[in-house]
């Protein structure tokens, strides 16, 4: 697989410590697809989700620390827009990820559905985020309209779901991932709260089977916390990317970035095919 140097930064609306860097993976420990399944890789701006894998440079950081200067709490559209715009000037061609996190999925403010929605209509059409988060249990109306609104603009959805109090049955988490699809998000993604070793092994059998069975695009799965080794191995297992920290974390269990690339390097390095 190519490797690339593209990077997203996740941009979060009234919350601190809101840039990350989203590190793709899907590179050379990915299974092989079954013939039910046939994932598409979603471009990105100039970044192909679940295609290749990620050479982090520290430039970069470097480049996102320099962008904490435009950091703040956003309690308006028109801050949201305006903190957008600078960022976007200030990282150049990097793709950024523009998140609303409502406080029922962990996030820090509450919001209207009218609002939320309004929002992310506008950061769509702003042309300043590549990519827009949804969170998919906001109501399928809600989310049709938040999808609709983002691809008329040409920008990806990223649907998400967070539970931070446990870890759904293996079924609930493949049907929480296929409603995400069928509702039209490019990259599905969930997060969940481990209670226990087993729940991680259930996360990462549902990622799996996911991925070999049912999705026809990247998917993103985590378990948070103690669960913390899926966000290093998930992509075996078919998670397209995992989440690294620049600052502080914004969930349980994130890795910061330095130290991500170094695990993920002995991994892949390990997993490589032997010629």
């Amino acid at each position: 697989m190519k490797k690339r140097n593209d990077h997203f930064v996740r941009i979060s609306a009234a919350a601190a410590g809101a840039l990350l860097v989203l590190t793709a993976c899907g590179g050379p420990a990915l299974p092989a697809q079954g013939e039910e399944g046939s994932v598409q890789a979603i471009e990105v701006h100039t970044t192909s989700a679940g295609q290749g894998t990620i050479d982090r440079q520290t430039e970069f950081v470097g480049r996102v620390e320099s962008a904490e200067s435009i950091k703040v709490y956003a309690t308006s559209q028109a801050k949201v827009l305006e903190t957008l715009k600078e960022l976007r000037a200030k990282l150049g061609e990097t793709p950024i990820l523009f998140t609303f996190r409502t406080k029922k999925e962990g996030g820090e403010k509450e919001i209207d559905m009218e609002t939320y929605t309004a929002l992310n209509t506008a950061v769509a059409q702003s042309g300043d985020a590549d990519a827009i988060d949804v969170e998919i249990f906001s109501g399928d109306d809600v989310v049709r309209r938040c999808v609709q609104a983002i691809h008329q603009a040409g920008k990806v959805v990223v649907g998400s779901n967070h539970d931070f109090d446990k870890t759904p049955s293996k079924a609930d988490l493949i049907y929480r991932l296929r409603k995400m699809q069928d509702l039209g998000a490019d990259i599905p993604k969930i997060a969940v709260m481990p209670q226990s070793a087993a729940d991680v092994i259930t996360l990462l059998d549902a990622t799996q089977e996911m991925h070999t069975k049912y999705a026809d695009r990247p998917i993103i799965t985590m378990s948070m916390s103690s669960g913390v080794i899926s966000r290093l191995c998930g992509e075996y297992f078919g998670s397209s990317m995992t989440f690294g920290t620049v600052g502080q974390a914004s969930a349980p269990g994130q890795i910061p970035v330095e130290q991500l690339n170094i695990a993920m390097g002995i991994l892949h390095q390990a997993l490589a095919p032997q010629h």
